[in-house]
């Protein structure tokens, strides 16, 4: 998602709207709303005044907490800023501003997203510890044992070098530091910002080398993060640092249509406000300009932009039920662009995002509005993530205690715990860097399930490898095989947002990945464990391996060839088929092997023969498309029936023994039998059996099933078109 929020660059009175939206109605205390975008945007447009001091700066965060914490204890924050300012007092920015200025404008910034206080007073006290007398001990005495690990983990960031030679390291450390809170983040991406914001009084060179390390990892973890009132300004202010040409273009585009007389996007949110009255829903409309980011995709997408394409509508809702009710009214009244549809509420992205999009037609020119729905609340995640989260460590609401943990858990989120995961194993700082770099490069996520009713989030494209993982950690080694949706997959199945995947795990520990795994594993988890482990346990070379019967071996004689499909059968079908052709020759085709009672047709093939396929069957389809004309077929008064039946078990010793005597007590003749070697401790059987009535597969089957070691058994399934 593009968000367009920006943050004030001081606090103070509003300034005029640069793009002429209506001023914002003032903030009720029982709904706060972040309203950061029209001030930031003011500034980026040079409208704002800036003021080398902030009067009265802890009024103005105490004013910006009460409106999202109206019964939270102040007093931790006014004692954070007097021992702050003190402290800091005679320290002068580069700018020339008092120091203080710097932690109070972060603090600010965090305060507008609705931090908690615990955060906000860190945030007070976040350079207190690197550059002045003040010690993580005196920190844990007057403020407990949360402010001072948040106040060592900011430390902790200050001290990263951020020189591009020690990128690799720098970011690990950075991890570690974050550890199991992500409000240590938070507070850096807050810090970030506002040095972003007085990058001015740098040279060129070390403007754009920050610029750099923002837009690579700093934007990346607050899209993680989901505060996307930080992400927005971060990536502008970037664009202006590393891209002054095209950042200059873009804001004359957006001064030019500024300063329009006719606004289509007002024109639609009257009518959409006129809609949603007349159906009864209450509810906001209000006009979202983009960021110069988006503003400048856009137009490279679509060359010359016109009036709706400088922002968005975002209607907001008391509840989730409304969004969808709003949402049928538009498609209902208007005219919608169905391919712009997104549902994010019922499938959240996994930085907690929720809302729907959807565009509409205008009637007049056919400009396309694009538009958001959500509710106020999905409005305050959207803009500040897990910052509008709260203290990760109060005791969870039942609302939040029935998640899944992947998206709802601010303290460790799911992608952040497997990138602390992974940091460990990772060889050496190169490899940890590459692969963070792609794993931030993953800006989408799905959900797949488990048969236990847990879930997995994984980037998009994982396979089967990567959930196993993901699952299982090192064991997912011993790994053979996975159901999809219960259905039998190979490792390197791609899964898609909201499969159930049931991984088949091996019997022998001390099992080795497949090289092949590598050109299939998505994250860097699998990789990084698989090649470990290739690593420590070299294949020998090929001269030297022998072969071995152990106790993962099957019991089994050397692998029999395949019979082909439409060769003719050892005897005749025991099933009978009355075909509308007298003397012709009847043969069950290899292909598909209907049994009674399958829906069949046939055709004639050379030597007056009438080939019998399940009505199904891929063939089907090609002879029909080859012009060749069906021949009416039907089964007879006999009961019987000819099937080739396909198992999947696990290697041991005797299983063959073990599961023809169980389909021998079934009453299953065994025509003929193929056993491939086995792979990976999976062995594959296929059987060709003659049962005397049809009635009894379901029973063979389950049979077959039943037997130590066996996990599937199907029957033989129609092939594939073109196969």
């Amino acid at each position: 998602m593009n968000a367009e929020a920006v943050n004030p660059t001081t606090p103070g009175p509003v300034p005029p709207a640069a793009d002429g939206a209506a001023a914002p109605a003032p903030r009720r205390k029982a709904r706060p709303r972040i309203d950061l975008r029209r001030l930031g945007r003011a500034a980026l447009l040079g409208s704002a005044t800036r003021s080398r001091a902030l009067p009265d700066a802890i009024g103005h965060v105490v004013e910006a907490h009460r409106a999202h914490h109206p019964d939270a204890d102040l007093d931790p924050l006014r004692r954070a800023y007097v021992l702050a300012e003190s402290s800091h007092r005679g320290q002068m920015r580069k700018s020339g501003e008092p120091y203080i200025t710097h932690p109070l404008a972060v603090t600010l910034i965090l305060a507008e997203l609705g931090a908690e206080t615990t955060t906000l007073t860190a945030s007070l006290l976040h350079d207190t510890v690197e550059d002045t007398e003040v010690t993580l001990d005196q920190v844990g005495d007057q403020f407990g044992a949360e402010v001072r690990y948040l106040v060592d983990g900011v430390t902790k960031l200050e001290k990263v070098d951020y020189g591009a030679a020690a990128e690799p390291e720098t970011f690990r450390k950075m991890l570690l530091a974050t550890g199991n809170d992500v409000r240590v983040m938070s507070i850096k991406l807050a810090d970030r910002l506002h040095n972003m914001r007085t990058l001015g009084v740098m040279r060129r060179e070390k403007q754009e080398r920050i610029a750099k390390v923002t837009r690579d990892v700093l934007i990346p973890l607050a899209e993680r993060l989901g505060v996307q009132a930080l992400k927005s300004e971060l990536e502008d202010l970037v664009f202006a640092v590393m891209h002054p040409e095209e950042y200059a273009h873009t804001r004359e585009l957006v001064q030019e249509n500024a300063a329009r007389a006719d606004d289509p996007l007002a024109a639609v949110a009257d009518e959409v406000r006129g809609v949603l009255r007349e159906a009864d829903i209450q509810a906001e409309v209000l006009i979202r300009p983009r960021h110069f980011v988006s503003v400048h995709r856009v137009s490279r997408k679509r060359g010359t932009l016109r009036g709706a394409d400088f922002g968005r509508l975002l209607v907001l809702v008391q509840e989730d039920a409304d969004c969808y009710a709003v949402l049928g009214e538009l498609h209902t009244c208007m005219t919608p662009v169905v391919s712009e549809f997104k549902d994010f509420i019922a499938v959240p992205k996994f930085n907690l995002y929720q809302s729907l999009h959807t565009a509409v037609a205008r009637a007049e020119d056919g400009q396309v509005v694009e538009v958001l729905i959500r509710t106020h609340q999905m409005h305050k995640v959207a803009e500040a993530g897990v910052v509008a989260l709260g203290n990760p460590y109060a005791q969870p609401s039942e609302e939040q205690g029935a998640g899944d943990g992947e998206r709802a858990d601010p303290t460790r989120p799911g992608w952040l715990s497997r990138l602390l995961d992974w940091q460990r194993g990772a060889p050496d700082p190169d490899t940890f860097w590459s692969t963070l770099r792609e794993d931030l490069a993953q800006d989408r996520e799905i959900t797949v399930f488990r048969p236990d009713g847990g879930t997995l989030g994984l980037p998009e494209g994982a396979t089967c490898v990567d959930a196993a993982y993901a699952q299982y950690g090192e064991d997912a080694h011993a790994t053979i095989g996975a159901r999809v949706n219960g259905r039998l997959a190979t490792m390197s199945t791609v899964l898609r947002d909201g499969d159930t995947v049931q991984l088949l795990m091996g019997q022998d520990p001390a099992s080795e990945p497949s090289k092949q795994w590598l050109e299939h594993a998505h994250t860097p988890a699998a990789r990084i464990a698989i090649q470990r482990r290739l690593a420590a346990h070299p294949e020998p070379a090929p001269e030297a391996a022998q072969p071995s019967r152990g106790p993962a071996t099957p019991d089994v004689p050397p692998a029999a060839p395949r019979p082909a499909a439409d060769a003719p059968p050892a005897r005749t079908a025991a099933a009978d088929v009355l075909v509308d052709r007298p003397g012709a020759t009847v043969r069950l085709a290899g292909c598909c092997t209907p049994v009674p009672p399958d829906e069949i047709t046939g055709f004639a093939v050379r030597g007056g023969v009438v080939t019998v396929h399940r009505a199904e069957c891929a063939v089907v389809a090609r002879m029909k498309s080859a012009g060749r004309a069906e021949v009416g077929v039907r089964w007879g008064e006999s009961t019987g029936c000819r099937v080739t039946l396909l198992a999947e078990s696990f290697g041991r010793p005797h299983l063959l023994a073990d599961l023809t005597e169980a389909m021998a007590l079934e009453g299953a003749e065994i025509v003929s039998a193929t056993v491939e070697p086995p792979d990976r401790q999976r062995v594959r059987h296929s059987y060709t059996v003659v049962l005397p009535d049809a009635a009894r597969l379901p029973a063979l089957m389950r049979a077959m099933r039943d037997v130590a070691g066996v996990y599937d058994v199907s029957r033989a399934q129609p092939q594939p078109a073109g196969a």
